[in-house]
């Protein structure tokens, strides 16, 4: 195979992608003999283009992938699709086209970008999460767990949009309104489908410690999510009913001092006193507007009404007022909260606010003084007006107070979790059919095994104001599986977190209909390394998490945890340009309609639209989005670069775990880096005497007795081939590619000694020593830019696959060096480097850096007070 003499990244890297493709290059099946590595990045929403955000995420995946199958293993690297979701729903709306049509476009279009950018995917393992035969298996274990009694079904409260006539999500609600019609929402009660993940919190919790290589921030992440609290249950009598309040508390020792207890404005015994109290039924109905997620409660005004109920406190037989309060929720715990003004400054703000009393039960262990009329006192500490209990330290009083209850049958100790079980129900369309039939006389029925997967209608029309299910005779018109009389499948569909909580088991048997995975998820699972977002960091890694537990349960895979190793790469984040308008309003300006002037360290000082020069501000750096206007085009810049330029700015700009800033000049650098790799061994003197070589010349030639010159050129490449295996085993790709860099430095200086060597002999050595660096730096830059290493690789005649080449070694022998550079300080500034003999010792070493021209010249007339010398790196010598 010819090397041509000019770097041409499109034609180089559409030749190597066809011959990945006739190859089956990246096709893997298992094999007993060889370590697997299964490297999975999050599977991408088909939104229609790939973003920088994508390339960045993918790119991290591919190199690590093909490392890994450089050092000998047997590697996995799949990809799919999270194919269902809103935008679909939304897009179908707004182009009037079936979100089916709409997502398999982008699907294909996508899948085209990703193969341009060279990932090496097994493409046969490729998956949908919008296909029946996918989504069929999750519909299975659904109907399992079910029968387990891992699903039931509840009413819940969800933020209804009653002109959409649909579920909005907590980020879906702006101020109140549908983010998508304006309308106000209100908060309405409808049935759903739950899953026990609450009955799997305390392995969830335990088994966070298994997880030594995920980021510690994810894990407190975790950690915080689910949430374990150990406290006491007690309960409040309410005064004249009969009825009893539970409620949960992590601070019993503060119990005397409660004053009021809270209900949620949904609780029953709110909605039945509202009967008699217009203010209270009012209330009730403005609660019905409020946003249900934890932080909109937050940071809301706390309100709340008297119930004219009183409750009675279980150890001093006080009644206290029961209030309806829009800061508490039914769907945690029992609905109620006892409240402590003196020691929380939540009920202390509710106390202030309605007139309620502030009663001090803990005082600090130091004896000091609180002022409880600027707010609670809410550490620990010690009782006071708390009768039997005063004088007890808080954790005493926890232990006593916690043992006086259960003795009086009003209370125990009990372990909470803020975990809640997950809502799976969403009234959508563009879903996973839930696999249930709703008969009057049998209740809700599992659709039996043989009629699954329920299949999803695609050929429908989207108009925004409710499921078209529910407007589909013919979909929900059934006979029930157990009495065969007439029923009513179920017209929602499953939380699109259902299906990217299973879909990394499911690549290890993309192709098997027989059940939902086989033997091959046990040789391929768990995941090796995951990698993907930090937004992910709770919720879709907690979900993956319970799935691959209740799968384990079930005998599908014997692993407790799905992904051994996760990487959370940074956010691609680039300048942003805006005017302002007369209102103050900010419009973001594409950096590509603007042009910028910069000083010499690259900061803008002025920037300017290119169409008409009008001046425009520069923002901030930002995550790259289409709001912000900041966005590159991938597409665009593997036009105009190659795919493998932008693999390799991906890499070089920044550690994989942290921001990645964009800078054009340094995607220009990238390129210009590919093109002088390319230069050197397509020039024609340089590749005749390269293609003498082949790997085998290289390995058997003797160094031993190489020039001094050529060690030293061996020393500098083995050297950095150290650092960067030192590197890459921590994925710090931005110095594998900033040592290959350097390699190239010395490399460009071998060719002039091959060709004006003094005898034949000092000629071969160089060329060994040049051929041998050149196949060093091939393989280290191959995960990283893998079209012009595969290209230049067969081009040498070094072998078929640069794939499958081992991963570099350093030499022992060559790491050996005869001399060491030194640095040489004269009163702490540098003013020299010398070459020292590496056996020498200090008084050869302050010999050879006393007598440098430099440093001479600076100590001359001086008296040298000390000379510090630190082994092979450092000579500092103080003078007067």
């Amino acid at each position: 195979m010819s090397i041509e003499e000019h770097y041409k990244p499109e034609k180089i890297e559409t030749e190597t992608q066809a011959f990945w493709e006739s190859n089956a290059s990246f096709k893997v099946v298992e094999a007993k003999d060889k370590a697997k590595f299964y490297c999975l990045s999050m599977f991408p929403y088909p939104s229609g283009r790939l973003h920088m955000g994508h390339v960045r995420n993918y790119t991290i995946g591919d190199v690590i992938a093909r490392y890994q199958r450089m050092l000998g293993k047997n590697v996995l690297q799949p990809m799919g699709w999270d194919a269902f979701g809103m935008p679909a729903e939304n897009a179908a709306i707004k182009n009037r086209v079936p979100p089916a049509k709409w997502t398999y476009e982008n699907i294909a279009y996508m899948r085209e970008q990703l193969k341009r950018l060279g990932f090496g995917y097994d493409w046969d393992r490729e998956l949908a999460t919008c296909d029946p035969d996918y989504y069929r298996w999750e519909q299975w274990l659904f109907t399992r767990l079910f029968a387990k009694g891992l699903v039931y079904k509840k009413t819940a409260p969800v933020n209804w949009c009653p002109k959409d006539l649909t579920v909005l999500a907590n980020e879906q609600v702006i101020d109140g309104r549908c983010w998508r019609c304006d309308t106000e929402v209100v908060r309405k009660e409808i049935p759903q489908y739950f899953m026990k993940i609450t009955d799997y919190a305390q392995e969830l919790l335990d088994d966070i410690d298994k997880l030594d290589n995920w980021p510690d921030q994810v894990r407190t992440m975790q950690r915080n999510w689910i949430g374990r609290s150990q406290g006491v249950e007690l309960e409040f009598a309410i005064a004249g009913t009969g009825e009893v309040l539970k409620v949960f508390t992590t601070r019993p020792d503060t119990l005397l001092g409660v004053s009021y207890v809270a209900v949620a404005p949904e609780h029953p015994l709110a909605a039945q006193a509202a009967e008699n109290n217009t203010e209270l039924a009012a209330f009730i109905q403005e609660c019905k507007h409020i946003e249900t997620s934890e932080a909109a409660i937050e940071t809301m005004e706390k309100k709340g009404v008297r119930t004219g109920l009183t409750a009675v406190h279980p150890i001093t037989s006080e009644e206290v007022p029961v209030f309806a309060a829009n800061f508490v929720l039914m769907g945690y715990g029992e609905g109620a909260v006892m409240a402590v003004p003196a020691h929380d400054q939540r009920d202390w703000e509710f106390a202030q606010k309605y007139g309620l009393p502030v009663k001090q039960v803990i005082r600090p262990a130091d004896g000091g003084e609180v002022d409880l009329s600027q707010g609670a006192f809410v550490d620990k500490g010690v009782l006071v007006n708390s009768g039997q209990f005063d004088g007890l330290t808080s954790q005493q009083a926890f232990d006593a107070i916690a043992e006086y209850l259960a003795r009086q049958g009003k209370g125990n100790v009990k372990t909470n979790y803020r975990l809640r079980d997950w809502g799976v129900s969403r009234q959508r369309y563009w879903g996973t059919p839930i696999p249930i039939v709703n008969c009057s006389s049998c209740g809700e029925v599992p659709v039996p095994e043989s009629e699954l997967p329920v299949v999803l209608p695609e050929d429908v029309e989207i108009t925004g104001e409710g499921s078209p299910l529910a407007k589909m005779p013919e979909f929900y018109q059934t006979a029930c599986p157990k009495c065969a009389g007439p029923a009513k499948r179920e017209t929602d569909t499953f939380d699109t977190f259902f299906e990217s909580s299973w879909y990394f088991a499911r690549y290890a048997c993309p192709d098997y209909d027989q059940g939902m995975l086989d033997d091959r998820a046990r040789y391929w699972l768990p995941v090796d390394q995951y990698i993907g977002g930090i937004e992910h960091a709770v919720l879709h890694l907690l979900y993956a998490r319970f799935f691959n537990k209740l799968m384990r349960d079930e005998g599908l895979v014997g692993n407790d945890e799905p992904f051994s190793a996760l990487l959370t790469q940074g956010m691609v984040v680039a300048e942003t340009y805006y005017r302002e308008d007369e209102h103050g309003h900010k419009h973001y300006v594409a950096p590509t309609d603007v042009e910028v002037d910069r000083d010499d360290k690259g900061r803008i000082t002025a920037a300017r639209l290119n169409a008409d020069g009008q001046p425009v501000t520069v923002g901030s750096i930002e995550k790259m989005s289409k709001s912000k206007q900041n966005g590159i085009d991938p597409q665009a810049l593997i036009d105009r670069y190659g795919a493998d330029t932008v693999r390799l700015f991906t890499m070089f700009a920044s550690p994989p775990d942290q921001s990645l800033e964009w800078n054009d000049a340094a995607v220009e650098g990238s390129f210009r880096f590919l093109k002088k790799v390319w230069r050197m061994v397509s020039d024609t003197q340089n590749l005749a005497v390269l293609q003498q070589w082949s790997i085998e010349q290289i390995a058997a030639f003797d160094y031993a007795n190489v020039a001094a010159d050529y060690r030293r050129w061996r020393h500098e490449i083995h050297s950095l081939l150290e650092q960067a295996n030192r590197d890459v085993q921590k994925y710090q790709f931005n110095t594998v590619v900033a040592a290959g860099m350097k390699m190239m430095n010395t490399i460009q200086g071998m060719p002039k000694a091959i060709h004006g060597a003094q005898s034949d002999e000092q000629s071969r050595e160089a060329a060994a020593v040049f051929a041998e660096s050149v196949n060093i730096l091939l393989r280290m830059l191959a995960p990283i830019v893998p079209h012009m290493t595969h290209t230049l690789w067969r081009g040498l005649n070094f072998g078929e696959h640069i794939l499958d080449a081992p991963w570099p070694e350093p030499d022992a022998k060559a790491l050996q060096s005869d001399s060491v550079e030194m640095g040489v300080q004269v009163n702490g500034k540098l003013r020299a480097k010398i070459d020292v003999p590496a056996q020498a010792d200090k008084t050869q070493i302050e010999a050879i850096a006393l007598s440098e021209d430099n440093v001479a010249r600076h100590i001359e007339g001086k008296h040298v007070v000390k000379v510090v010398v630190v082994p092979k790196r450092l000579v500092n010598i103080v003078v007067k």
